[in-house]
């Protein structure tokens, strides 16, 4: 898929989050993220569920995208990652004609004790897909846990992809896994900018998170090291 298309999924899907008001910015009162960060930014895709325009939109280009950058005739399975990941893995499914699954973070600790839901065959390839990715590694985890029940695995979809963390790429990289996203911060803030959503104060201060997260985290009472499996 062509650079001039992919980034008018980005503009598009930062847009529709924008709209729907799945993005947050907040310098003043910095967002403390799982893994103990602190950050001016928050972005809530699991919104997206209720916004029928915003959803299909969404839906549609990733499955161009999908289609113009893996080989999608070579996926046997659709296996969304558990939460968030279920809604779009099976919006996808259904758009592509593919079966579905969902992949749990960790067993069930009852009954069959399974990880993966569904049925899947033997040496089958599956696509994960997740609603965001910050730096990678519970890809990595939901990615393995499927290699385990005999999965092939090489994509990984997400709608959003924080694009700061330095390490993210070498992450999935390191793990055998291709990441496909339609939008970043770098294009939520582009489209927020001419909209006058949000103070010029406040923009300045993402930058500067964007730029460095880890100074920026240090500076505001949050963790500067990635010690935690975030997304």
């Amino acid at each position: 898929m062509g650079t001039a298309i992919k980034k008018q999924f980005a503009a598009k899907t930062a847009g529709h989050l924008l709209d729907i008001g799945a993005v947050h910015f907040n310098a003043d009162k910095p967002f403390i993220l799982t893994s103990g960060w602190a950050s001016p930014v928050y972005i809530d895709c699991r919104k997206v569920i209720s916004f029928l325009e915003a959803r299909r939109d969404i839906i549609r280009m990733a499955c161009e995208l999908l289609s113009g950058s893996c080989d999608m005739r070579g996926i046997d399975y659709i296996a969304g990652g558990e939460t968030a990941g279920i809604a779009y893995a099976a919006w996808i499914s259904e758009a592509l004609g593919k079966p579905m699954l969902y992949v749990r973070k960790k067993p069930k600790g009852f009954g069959r004790g399974a990880q993966i839901e569904g049925e899947m065959k033997e040496d089958a390839r599956v696509l994960l897909v997740e609603d965001l990715t910050t730096d990678g590694a519970s890809k990595v985890a939901f990615a393995n846990a499927l290699r385990e029940g005999g999965a092939v695995v090489t994509d990984v979809f997400s709608v959003f992809f924080y694009g700061i963390y330095k390490e993210s790429t070498k992450i999935l990289e390191d793990a055998g896994l291709r990441l496909h996203a339609l939008a970043s911060w770098d294009d939520v803030l582009e489209a927020a900018r001419p909209r006058n959503l949000f103070p010029a104060a406040t923009l300045k201060e993402v930058e500067k998170f964007l730029a460095d997260p880890a100074v920026w985290s240090r500076e505001h009472g949050g963790v500067y090291e990635r010690t935690k499996t975030t997304a």
